[in-house]
């Protein structure tokens, strides 16, 4: 519907309409007028103008909150709806704006993007400097493609249904400590089960925990709870500080072994069914940045599974 000159003219200032609302929301002009940064008075103020013109008492001040008269209701349901829809094109403005940029966002888990990913993307501004890459990061888990991400690294089987699914590399999974300990451990034959055991509370049945490690090779779980952390860098940082063995994932502590900050203990590698995958959204066609960077990440890959 296009409204003619002479409506338009008859509409009082928008942002009555956006204090109206506000107070509506909040059932309170204290509360509208802390949102909106003005006093209280001016909130009042700006009620009782919109109330002018339209002819009509909109809220019921007898009551505690004010509640809605019937007029009141029609152009709240009014209101709502228009800022609504304002909303909406707005967030449709900003989605062609990534779509024409050159940004890209990509979510993973913490350890995923400060031990892979992060050095693979040193590389890639090298090679792509009108590219930027936003990288959000959860504690563990696979992230979800929420509106805004363009691509999610995941762990897992890969039977995911809400993108395109590529696999990346497959894991192996070894105890790994601080040299210290390692050389302590054989000094004192101290046996695995002996030594403080670092935990990554994962929230994802999919990744191998210690009781899961120990049940594979055949020996008993640890008896001591050990210390647990929330994400995969907190544990690696623990193990670099000396504070006990942890799981090492080759996905992350392959430059840390190379490095010698951690070393591989001689017991049995094990390599889940489980692989890293990377995650678009579902579409026709990928924007051409987004296109770039995913076999950017596929080529990095490739080089983990030589």
């Amino acid at each position: 519907m296009i409204m003619d000159p002479a409506s338009r003219l008859r509409l009082p200032p928008l942002r009555l309409f956006a204090v109206f609302e506000s107070v509506v929301r909040h059932g309170s002009l204290r509360a509208a007028a802390a949102e909106m940064n003005v006093s209280q008075p001016a909130i009042s103020q700006a009620v009782k103008a919109l109330e002018d013109h339209v002819g009509a008492r909109l809220l019921d001040r007898a009551t505690r909150p004010a509640s809605l008269t019937a007029e009141g209701q029609v152009v709240h349901r009014a209101v709502a709806d228009g800022l609504g829809h304002i909303a909406r094109a707005l967030e449709q403005v900003r989605a062609m704006q990534r779509l024409n940029s050159g940004n890209v966002t990509i979510a993973c888990s913490a350890g995923t993007a400060t031990y892979w990913l992060m050095p693979c993307l040193a590389g890639f501004y090298a090679a792509h400097e009108d590219i930027s890459v936003n990288v959000m990061t959860t504690a563990q888990g696979a992230p979800a493609l929420e509106p805004g991400i363009d691509l999610a690294l995941r762990y897992g089987l890969g039977q995911w249904s809400d993108g395109r699914v590529t696999r990346l590399f497959g894991e192996s999974v070894v105890p790994v400590c601080h040299p210290d300990l390692a050389a302590r451990m054989l000094h004192q034959g101290l046996r695995l089960d002996q030594v403080p055991h670092l935990h990554v509370i994962a929230g994802d049945d999919s990744w191998l925990g210690w009781e899961g490690y120990c049940r594979a090779i055949g020996m008993p779980a640890p008896k001591s709870a050990g210390r647990s952390f929330t994400n995969y860098v907190l544990a690696s940082q623990a193990a670099m500080a000396g504070q006990g063995v942890m799981l090492g994932w080759e996905s992350n502590v392959h430059e840390l072994v190379a490095q010698g900050r951690l070393v591989t203990l001689p017991f049995p590698r094990i390599q889940p069914e489980e692989a890293f995958y990377l995650v678009s959204p579902p579409g026709p066609q990928m924007r051409p940045s987004v296109q770039i960077l995913s076999d950017w990440l596929c080529s990095q890959a490739a080089i983990l599974t030589v």
